[in-house]
């Protein structure tokens, strides 16, 4: 039985809700306004940014502007964002080049002990009220502002020995707190592993006290060789990939903290491959100082000075095994352990600071709580002792294979920086006393604060991309786009008239929610990335082709022109979305697994894609509804 429904309003065919209308143009209106703060360009700016916690004061401020002034520099605005970073814009790239050399001279007068750093960047000059809205230009990349390019490789053999002293400690001080008693013995260090020797009796319950402890660790066996029992410790391939892993991501972070502390805007630092790190930092031109810090890969180690050995002890005389000879500061010799009690690691905060009692330079320390515990528990038992810092570096060894520079391995170098007498016991708070100037004091708070790489890290591959080279990759990039965008809507123009005006306006739409989306999400516009831009325009046009040839064909087979609309927008849909979703999903693979240049070609064809769906069917169709939509249409221009 069929029921009428009088009530009911069939909508005419090829028209949209008003709300659809609506949501179109507020998309569009958002769009424009992020967008926007691309075409205002950037000025030539000098950055001054203060390092290790110095700030800029406004004195400091006030006469390098009249040094400025003098040169007959007048800068277009100077802003203080915080107290250690001021941003100064010029008109010209000259103006710029000799601001930077007056400001450089005034804030770093003695070249070996830099407290500011000074670069010459680009500032983007969006209006404030645009700013106010969040509005900011597209990122541009390496290949197209300038700057320099590190490649960094991790010494994943350090890594893996580092996990290998770390469990060998941890395993001695497991043993010897043993709740039913001290279990004694002798570990050996292996391929992948450890090897652990103990007496016959006590292998049971040191097998047991390790398994319980560091099965998530390691593999633990129970082995005989040359009839003695041995217990080794090995690292599965699961358990040294996530070694290496760790070591490269935490060293990523690291090198980033560090990237932060030079003052840099927008650096780009990604992960390479299995064991390499890339560090981009656009707009910088001089390499010395970004080398100096992302190269530090200093780590602070705390021993315990070795009394007796030092007791009638000449210099030439045999050091006793498990100990190391250094000199201090006053060409005496001082033997320490080696056995680490508290590493960097556990380093939570160093800063550089005065004694309030000496006034000498001083570095504030505070260590984590592990680290805390560990420190407490060695300065509880040595008391009147002295406690070395030992500061640990690593130093790189290349050689040419198969005429290609090969890292082959590093060299550790150890200085001693300090070793004062434990007075009293203390924990996660203390200070690192020694003959320091305070230029020392603020370069080693420096490198502990930004942490103690897992790994050393080393540059194998630099570049320096010119500021003018960049300006021409860009103008070229920009060339292929308007000259491509413009051929484009010439043929779509001619060749399906007033529906090819159409889809002329959804593709310069397409453009513009292009540019906002990559404005908003703060993605990096690289030279690939414009690429990707270009072949997104065909695309886009392809799906329009696709829409008007499914209308030609109705109109042929008879259709009437308003049914050859509906038709040919919902028939061809299916086939938009297979194309583009297959499309997608490479860009999602190209983006997973791909590096530097492979991502920003995908993530502009991801954007693209979207935003070319969007304007293909929702855009074009609602302008062809407005045109033809409720009427009674005899004839296309199609």
């Amino acid at each position: 039985m069929i029921f009428d429904q009088p009530n009911q309003v069939q909508r005419p065919i090829n028209t949209y809700p008003k709300w659809k209308y609506v949501l179109i143009v507020l998309i569009i209106a958002v769009a424009a306004i992020y967008a926007m703060p691309n075409i205002f360009g950037e000025n030539p700016a000098v950055q001054m940014t203060g390092l290790r916690d110095t700030e800029i004061s406004q004195t400091q401020l006030t006469e390098i502007e009249e040094e400025w002034q003098q040169q007959q520099l007048t800068p277009i605005a100077v802003e203080q964002s915080t107290n250690q970073k001021v941003i100064a814009r010029f008109s010209s790239t000259d103006s710029q080049l000799m601001a930077h050399g007056i400001a450089n001279n005034y804030l770093n007068p003695d070249v070996r002990n830099t407290d500011y750093v000074v670069v010459q960047s680009l500032a983007p000059a969006t209006p404030d009220w645009l700013r106010s809205l969040g509005g900011k230009p597209m990122k541009l990349g390496l290949d197209l502002r300038g700057g320099i390019y590190f490649l960094m490789q991790v010494d994943m053999d350090k890594a893996v020995e580092k996990q290998k002293e770390q469990i060998s400690n941890d395993f001695k001080r497991t043993l010897l707190d043993h709740d039913e008693g001290r279990i004694r013995g002798r570990i050996e260090v292996i391929d992948n592993g450890l090897l652990l020797q103990v007496k016959p009796s006590d292998i049971e319950r040191a097998y047991s006290a390790l398994f319980q402890g560091y099965s998530d660790r390691v593999l633990l066996e129970r082995i005989t060789r040359n009839d003695i029992d041995l217990i080794r410790a090995t690292f599965t391939d699961a358990k040294l990939k996530e070694i290496q892993d760790m070591a490269v991501d935490q060293n990523r972070l690291i090198l980033s903290e560090r990237v932060n502390s030079l003052g840099v805007a927008e650096p780009q630092i990604q992960r390479q491959g299995a064991d390499r790190i890339v560090v981009q930092l656009p707009g910088i031109q001089n390499s010395a100082e970004a080398k100096q810090t992302l190269g530090a890969t200093a780590t602070l180690e705390f021993r315990l000075v070795n009394h007796d050995a030092m007791a009638g002890y000449v210099p030439g005389d045999q050091i006793p095994a498990g100990s190391t000879e250094f000199i201090d500061n006053f060409g005496r010799p001082i033997i320490v352990f080696d056995e680490v009690k508290v590493t960097g690691d556990h380093l939570i905060d160093a800063r550089a600071a005065q004694d309030q009692q000496t006034q000498q330079p001083i570095v504030s320390v505070n260590l984590d709580s592990v680290g805390g515990a560990k420190m407490l528990e060695t300065t509880v038992k040595n008391v009147g002792k002295r406690l070395a810092m030992v500061l640990v570096e690593s130093v790189p060894n290349f050689e040419d294979v198969n005429g290609k520079r090969t890292l082959v391995g590093s060299t550790t170098k150890e200085r001693l920086i300090s070793a004062p007498n434990i007075n009293s016991e203390f924990g996660d708070r203390f200070q690192i006393q020694g003959s320091f100037t305070p230029a020392q004091t603020k370069d080693l708070a420096l490198n502990l604060r930004s942490g103690a790489l897992v790994a050393p890290t080393f540059f194998i591959e630099e570049r320096t991309v010119g500021p003018t080279l960049g300006a021409e990759n860009i103008e070229k990039g920009m060339q292929s786009v308007m000259i491509g965008f413009a051929l484009v809507l010439i043929f779509m123009l001619v060749y399906y008239k007033l529906f090819g005006m159409v889809a002329n306006i959804a593709l310069t739409l397409n453009l513009v929610l292009i540019t906002a989306i990559m404005s908003i999400l703060g993605a990096t516009l690289t030279l690939p990335g414009i690429a990707g831009i270009v072949l997104t325009v065909g695309m886009a046009v392809d799906a329009n082709v696709l829409i008007f040839e499914r209308i030609r064909e109705e109109l042929r087979e008879g259709s009437a022109p308003a049914q050859a609309i509906d038709k040919g927008y919902a028939q061809a849909l299916s086939t938009i979305a297979d194309a583009n979703i297959t499309t997608m999903i490479a860009a999602i693979i190209l983006y997973a697994i791909g590096t530097g240049p492979v991502k920003g070609f995908a993530i502009t064809l991801f954007v693209g894609i979207l935003t070319s769906m969007f304007t293909a069917i929702f855009v074009s169709r609602g302008i062809v509804n407005l045109i033809y939509g409720g009427k009674t249409v005899k004839k296309l221009s199609i």
